[in-house]
C-alpha cells in the first residue's frame, strides 16, 4: 500500500524521507479547462505537490443545494494531480480566506441570528457538518492510502489568527477523521507566539506562514513542535491588491532568496500562490482594519510566478532554479498561453435598470430596511425604497451601507455612500413628498480577521435628520439571469445619471483565444459574457481589465452586456492581448 506519515525529523514516502515542495492551485479559480495545462507547468517547474482550498460557499451556494461539478469537481482534480504523478494537499476549511468572498462561508450563514462563526457555536457547527458529510468522502476517496494523490488535510484554516477555541479544533479534526480521513492531519498559523497558542493543538502537526525570516519562524515553530519536519504551508511570494491601492509586485531576487531559504532550511514548502487564477464574478473578498473597508479586486494573478492567463514569469524561471540546485528537475515541456486582442466593439443596444427592477427581483416589504441576508439574498444589489413626506428643508441623509450605495430622488441622481465615507446628504423635501431610492451594492465580504460576520445592504435604520424612515420597498437585484431585460439599439446612448446595461457584440472568426476586457470610459459596474457574469470594474483600479478565458467565448458572435453605474464617455468596449493590473 502507498503510505504517507509524518516522522520524528522527515515526512515519509513508503518509509523513505520526502520533502514536500508544493505549489497552490485552487481549481475553482481556474477553468476546467485549463487544470491539466497550469498543473503540468508547476510540475516542470520542479514541484511534486499541489496544494489546495475548498470553498464552501461554491460547493453549496444555497443551503442544502450541493454542486460538483465543472470547475468544481474536486475530485476530478485531485484525480488529475495524481494522474500526473503528483501529491495534494487538501485544505477543507471549513474557513480558507484566501482573499475570497466570505474566506469561503457560504452567505446563508449569515440569514441565523444566533450563529457565531469559528468555535463551538451549536448552529455554526450543525451546518459544518453537513457540508463535511458532502465534501470530505470525497478527499477520502483521493488519499494516498486509497491510491490516490492527497498525503495531507489541513485542520481549519490559520486559526490563531481568529480564535483560540481548541475544542473547536479538535471537533474539526474529529470531524475529518469520522467521515473517513486517514491520512495525516495538520495546522497552519502565522510565525508568532499568539497565532500559534490560539490555533494549535498539541496532538496535531503544526506548520507556520511566512514570506520571509525562515530561520526565525521555523525557530519559532520549534516552541511548539521540537521534533517532526519543519514545513511552511504558505510561502508568500507575492501578494493580491485591494481596489483603489497599488498593484503589488516583489522583487523577483528578494523571493528567489527567500525561498531558497526555506529549502536550506531543511524545511518543506508550498508557494502560496504559484498560479492564482482568479475570482470569477462576485467571489472576491474583502479586507478590514477599524478604519477602512478594502475590497479585493478580481484577478488574483497574486504575482504568481505562473500568472492569471497561465504565462511563465521571470520568478517561474528562478524558481525552477532554485530546485534544481536541490535536486528537484523535470523535463516537461511546457509553452506560453496565447492571448489576442480583437480590438473594439459598441455597445450601442441599452436598458434601463429601473425599468425592469420588478422583472429581476422578488419585492419584499418591511417597516426598516433590511439586510441582503435577510432578504435570501447572496450576491449583487439590492434596491431600497420608501416615501418622505414634506416639507422638510436642509435635513441630512444618514445611510449605513455595506458597501456602497446609490441615492436617488424621484429617480434623479443624488448621490453615492460609500462604507469608508461618513457622509451624509443635505436634502429639501417639498410639500408632496419624495420617493427615496438606495442601490447597495455588496462589494465582496470580508475573508479574514474580527469582522467576519459582513451583513450587507444597508445594515442600520435609515435616518432624515434624526428621525428614522419607515416602511420599505426591497428587490433583491443578484443579476443571476439577464433574460428578461429588452434592449433598444442607440448607436450613441448617453449616460442620464440611472444605471444602464449596454450591449454589444464579439464576432470572432477563428477558433476564439484568451483575451482581456477594457473599459477605458466606462466608471464602475459589471461585465458579462454570453449570460455569464465574468467580473466587476472600477476605474480606481489597479485592476483596469477583466480576463476572458477561452473558455468563456465561442467561434461566432458573444454578446458582451455592461452594466455602468456612474458613467461613461464612449459606449466602447476594448480586448486586449496584455492585462492591465497596475494602474
Amino acid at each position: 500500500m502507498n503510505k504517507f506519515l509524518i516522522g520524528k525529523k522527515d515526512f515519509l514516502h513508503n518509509g523513505e524521507p520526502v520533502r514536500i515542495v508544493a505549489g497552490a492551485m485552487h481549481y475553482f479559480r481556474v477553468p476546467r479547462e485549463y487544470w491539466r495545462d497550469r498543473l503540468l507547468k508547476i510540475k516542470a517547474c520542479g514541484f511534486n505537490t499541489i496544494e489546495t482550498y475548498a470553498a464552501w460557499n461554491m460547493h453549496e451556494p444555497r443551503e442544502g443545494e450541493f454542486d460538483f461539478s465543472g470547475m468544481l469537481d474536486l475530485k476530478a482534480y485531485l484525480e488529475l494531480v495524481n494522474e500526473l504523478g503528483m501529491f495534494a494537499i487538501v485544505r477543507p476549511g471549513p474557513y480558507i480566506c484566501s482573499e475570497w468572498e466570505f474566506g469561503g462561508f457560504p452567505w446563508w450563514l449569515l440569514r441565523y441570528d444566533d450563529i457565531e462563526l469559528r468555535c463551538m457555536n451549536k448552529t455554526y457547527l450543525e451546518k459544518v457538518d453537513a457540508y463535511f458529510d458532502k465534501i470530505i468522502p470525497i478527499i477520502a476517496e483521493c488519499q494516498i492510502d486509497n491510491g490516490g494523490s492527497v498525503i495531507m488535510v489541513q485542520v481549519e484554516n490559520e486559526y490563531g489568527s481568529y480564535g483560540d477555541d481548541s475544542e473547536y479544533i479538535r471537533y474539526i479534526a474529529a470531524g475529518l477523521r469520522s467521515r473517513g480521513i486517514t491520512c495525516e492531519l495538520f495546522t497552519s498559523d502565522g510565525d508568532c507566539d499568539m497565532m500559534l497558542t490560539g490555533g494549535t493543538v498539541p496532538e496535531i502537526f503544526k506548520t507556520c506562514n511566512f514570506g520571509s525570516r525562515a530561520e526565525k519562524a521555523f525557530e519559532a515553530l520549534r516552541k511548539f513542535q521540537p521534533e517532526g519536519p519543519l514545513m511552511c504551508t504558505e510561502f508568500w511570494n507575492g501578494w493580491f491588491d485591494h481596489w483603489e491601492e497599488k498593484h503589488h509586485s516583489r522583487d523577483v531576487k528578494d523571493a528567489v532568496n527567500c525561498f531558497d531559504e526555506v529549502l536550506s532550511c531543511g524545511g518543506s514548502i508550498s508557494v502560496y500562490m504559484m498560479h492564482g487564477g482568479t475570482n470569477f464574478g462576485f467571489m472576491n473578498g474583502a479586507n478590514c482594519t477599524d478604519k477602512e473597508y478594502q475590497p479585493t479586486v478580481n484577478s488574483y494573478d497574486d504575482d504568481a510566478p505562473i500568472n492569471e492567463y497561465g504565462g511563465l514569469t521571470p520568478k517561474y524561471y528562478e524558481f525552477k532554479k532554485v530546485l534544481e540546485k536541490y535536486g528537484y528537475t523535470c523535463d516537461i515541456e511546457v509553452c506560453e498561453p496565447e492571448c489576442v486582442s480583437y480590438g473594439s466593439i459598441a455597445l450601442n443596444e441599452k436598458a434601463y435598470l429601473f425599468d425592469f427592477i420588478n422583472d429581476f427581483s422578488d419585492k419584499y416589504q418591511d417597516v426598516l430596511p433590511r439586510t441582503m441576508e435577510k432578504l435570501g439574498q447572496g450576491y449583487g444589489y439590492t434596491l431600497y425604497e420608501t416615501f418622505v413626506r414634506g416639507p422638510r428643508e436642509g435635513d441630512k441623509l444618514t445611510v449605513v451601507a455595506h458597501d456602497r450605495a446609490y441615492v436617488y430622488i424621484d429617480g434623479v441622481f443624488k448621490g453615492i455612500y460609500y462604507r469608508n465615507s461618513k457622509r451624509k446628504l443635505k436634502i429639501n423635501i417639498p410639500a408632496e413628498g419624495i420617493k427615496l431610492s438606495i442601490i447597495v451594492e455588496n462589494m465582496g465580504r470580508i475573508n479574514y480577521g474580527p469582522y467576519l460576520k459582513d451583513y450587507k445592504g444597508i445594515v442600520a435604520p435609515v435616518r432624515l435628520g434624526n428621525q428614522l424612515l419607515f416602511h420599505w420597498d426591497m428587490y433583491t437585484l443578484p443579476f443571476d439571469d439577464l433574460s428578461c431585460l429588452a434592449f433598444e439599439r442607440d448607436i450613441k446612448p448617453k449616460f442620464n445619471k440611472k444605471p444602464v446595461f449596454l450591449k454589444g457584440y464579439l464576432n470572432i472568426s477563428d477558433e476564439p483565444k484568451d483575451t482581456f476586457v477594457y473599459l477605458p470610459s466606462f466608471k464602475k459596474g459589471l461585465i458579462w459574457i454570453n449570460g455569464k457574469l465574468l467580473s466587476r470594474y472600477w476605474e480606481k483600479g489597479p485592476q483596469l481589465t477583466a480576463y476572458l478565458p477561452t473558455p468563456m467565448l465561442k467561434k461566432g458572435s458573444n454578446e458582451v452586456i455592461v452594466l455602468e453605474f456612474e458613467g461613461y464617455k464612449k459606449n466602447v468596449a476594448e480586448f486586449l492581448d496584455k492585462p492591465i493590473l497596475d494602474k
